[in-house]
């Protein structure tokens, strides 16, 4: 993973690293990624839940109560489980949405699949998706698995973002580079 210079981002990447390679050794990564997929819209359905795992308010231990009921009501596995209770053991829990998607990111690359997120003016058509993806594949020599976004503003064309790099061929960028340059001429 790349380095980054946030502390909370560390965290998170460590926290990941350490349940990828313990999900790795019992064959559970797809498991385990689902369920904290699962945990991920919980967060982002749920404000009571989000509250929980974003306010410094809660103890550890209410905490740690808390998310052992949870845990215990939607049936997660013991890894997963385990995992949440120690981070919420350890006042960890605001960190957990950067260490879900870090844990996915392990996972993706672990199957050879990079993640495009893909905006246009206007929902793609399957041909244009299939065509897309294909590209972005023999692009990045990976699987793409592409996240989509609809952003009327930039009128026309795609901007697509595959890690850090960003490919952007909206008109709305093309519009403003032609009114730059015609700025510098006249």
């Amino acid at each position: 993973m790349a380095e980054s210079s946030s502390p909370v981002s560390g965290v998170a990447e460590r926290y990941a690293q350490s349940l990828f390679e313990l999900a790795r050794d019992e064959g559970s990564i797809d498991t385990v990624e689902s369920e904290l997929t699962q945990f991920q819209a919980l967060i982002d359905e749920d404000a009571d839940f989000r509250r929980l795992v974003e306010s410094p308010a809660f103890t550890s231990d209410e905490q740690s109560r808390a998310i052992a009921a949870i845990v215990q009501a939607v049936g997660a596995s013991a890894l997963t489980g385990n995992f949440l209770k120690v981070v919420a053991g350890n006042r960890r829990l605001f960190v957990l949405p950067g260490m879900i998607r870090a844990f996915r990111q392990l996972a993706a690359a672990a199957r050879g699949e990079v993640e495009a997120e893909v905006t246009s003016a206007r929902p793609l058509t399957d041909a244009q998706r299939g065509e897309l993806a294909d590209a972005l594949g023999s692009y990045s020599g990976k699987t793409v698995k592409m996240r989509e976004r609809v952003d009327p503003a930039i009128l026309g064309g795609v901007v697509v973002k595959i890690g850090s790099r960003q490919i952007d061929t909206s008109l709305r960028t093309k519009l403003n580079s032609l009114k730059l340059a015609l700025k510098e001429v006249g």
